[in-house]
């Protein structure tokens, strides 16, 4: 049986995988354009207390009700600048993750200067208008309008124009490679490894997605298996917080002090917050509609500060459950740092959504 993760043979296997690449071209958008961003988030009393006291913006108004109450508040307001973050946060995966630079953002608006915490957003995105760029050929220019709105009242809460340049796919094809997403892809040579000698990707994030690929890769020496674009860098936050924020006291995660006499040399990441960042990775590549389970799962490898954590997934099997909404898919999650070397593996099953539901 094949260990994928064996440090050389996963390196052979990440070799030969394609990358499940995240966020839209410049050819994506068009003039007109209705972009309803699918994340969306609660604005809460703790994200905005911890955004307020990182960028040093004390003003009472935002803390104290009295203070709230002198200026006709009812209560503190969430601060505008969390606000704009939240609203522009979730438009980021569908608008500019490819990259490109941010132009500038014009018209901001406060709708409701008494937004509060608790209130559920929901972002949509227009696109103003699309131009080719005279000095960067390789990137095309897109202003969008972006609204952020109460979800329960459909009050517009924050609007603004925002304006970046894009990729254009075009170039980026033939920097990134010639294969076709969707085709398998061969070895070039025997390496001894024991790996399948074809890497199938799925051509989609939906159920028949998957099952689609599974089935082309029957009777075949071929397996389904892609990487996953993202990467995380451990930081101080993730390896020595948020253990702590779970109740997690074991020493391991804060104490460099006792943990410098150990083989890692120093505070080492919760094992649950790697796999986390994996299996995120893995989730922002699939139409996810309800968690099942996991099993086999093994941590392989140290995880510090300053290590980046990506992910890589093969897909086990699929099943129909007579579910007109989902189908059942079993993967198998890798993740591995920069060095390629496989830090956390295990198995999931997941109900994802069909395309026709």
């Amino acid at each position: 049986m094949t260990d994928w993760t064996n440090q050389q043979t996963f390196a052979n296997a990440l070799e030969r995988a394609e990358t499940q690449e995240k966020g839209n071209c410049f050819e994506d958008f068009s003039e007109g354009q209705t972009i309803e961003h699918a994340p969306g988030l609660v604005l809460s009393q703790h994200a905005n207390e911890l955004w307020m006291s990182q960028t040093l913006n004390h003003d009472p108004i935002y803390w104290r009700s009295d203070a709230a109450r002198a200026v006709g508040y009812e209560n503190p307001p969430v601060h505008p600048d969390y606000l704009i973050a939240s609203v522009m946060g979730p438009s980021v995966e569908d608008l500019s993750e490819k990259g490109g630079y941010f132009l500038g953002r014009d018209d901001v608006s406060l709708h409701d200067p008494t937004v509060t915490p608790g209130i559920e957003i929901r972002v949509e995105s227009t696109v103003e208008a699309t131009r080719e760029s005279s000095s960067r050929p390789d990137y095309g220019i897109v202003t969008w309008q972006t609204g952020g709105f109460d979800a329960e009242t459909g009050d517009l809460l924050l609007s603004y124009t925002r304006t970046n340049m894009i990729p254009r796919r075009e170039p980026m094809a033939t920097d990134g490679g010639s294969e076709t997403p969707g085709e398998s892809r061969p070895a070039t040579e025997t390496d001894g490894s024991g790996l399948p000698s074809e890497f199938v990707p799925p051509s989609g994030p939906y159920f028949e997605d998957f099952r689609d690929a599974l089935e082309r890769t029957a009777d075949r020496d071929a397996t389904v298996a892609y990487r996953h674009e993202r990467g995380r860098t451990m930081d101080d936050m993730m390896v020595a917080t948020l253990p702590l924020l779970t109740l997690n006291t074991a020493k391991q995660h804060h104490n460099d002090h006792y943990m410098a006499d150990t083989p890692s040399g120093e505070i080492v990441a919760y094992g649950d917050v790697t796999r986390s960042v994996a299996l995120g990775h893995a989730r922002s590549d699939e139409r996810t509609y309800r968690e099942i389970g996991y099993g086999d799962e093994r941590f392989h490898d140290f995880v510090t500060v300053g290590d980046t954590i990506y992910g890589f997934t093969r897909v086990l099997d699929t099943e129909e459950t007579g579910d007109p909404e989902a189908g059942k898919v079993t993967f198998k999650h890798y993740a591995f740092n920069q060095h390629d070397e496989p830090v956390y593996s295990g198995t999931r099953t997941a109900a994802v959504q069909k395309r026709n539901r």
